[in-house]
């Protein structure tokens, strides 16, 4: 008589492919466990997409801006509530925003230009400060880039209100002005 014949074993050593899945399925069951546990953050609301105008009622970012000034306090947010007034004053269609997780900025067509406090100075920089003409010299700090410039004031400094307006106008024309063709 003959032996019975062996089973045929395979000639590698890795677990069948039904094998493998089942093993590892429990430890795929463990960790969708663990990512469905961790509480998930809620949805941000987007902001809308441009407020209809600078005023603190209908504006949740001009009520921002009321904030800050209001947080700051002293001789930085009445800085920053006279710069804010005069470039309302300058072009009364700008827009207020806030933006990049707490800065003030006002455009129109563009930014004209943003509203940042320090410690020792509170800095206007106008987006495209460096095409801007500043017969006036307001600009006094960013003046070695190709595009931004900035107006740092210092407590007890202030500045020319017909010249900044002046900038803030000509920052709304450059924005407005046809783009050149490269």
């Amino acid at each position: 008589m003959k032996a019975p014949a062996k089973a045929a074993r395979p000639t590698s050593k890795a677990k069948p492919k039904a094998a493998a899945t089942a093993a590892k399925a429990p430890a795929k069951a463990k960790a969708k466990a663990k990512v469905a546990a961790k509480p998930r953050p809620a949805a941000k609301a987007k902001p809308a997409a441009r407020p209809a105008r600078a005023s603190s009622e209908a504006n949740p970012a001009s009520r921002l801006i009321d904030q800050r000034i209001a947080e700051l306090g002293g001789w930085r947010g009445d800085t920053l509530a006279r710069m804010r007034g005069l470039i309302l004053e300058a072009e009364p269609e700008a827009i207020e925003e806030w933006k990049w997780m707490g800065t003030p900025v006002w455009s129109r067509h563009g930014i004209i230009t943003t509203g940042e406090a320090y410690a020792k100075v509170v800095k206007l920089t106008f987006a495209k400060g460096a095409s801007l003409p500043d017969p006036a010299r307001l600009f006094n700090s960013s003046l070695e880039g190709n595009t931004r410039r900035a107006i740092d004031i210092r407590e007890g400094e202030t500045v020319d209100a017909r010249a900044f307006k002046a900038l803030v106008q000509a920052a709304v024309a450059l924005n407005a002005a046809p783009k050149k063709k490269r």
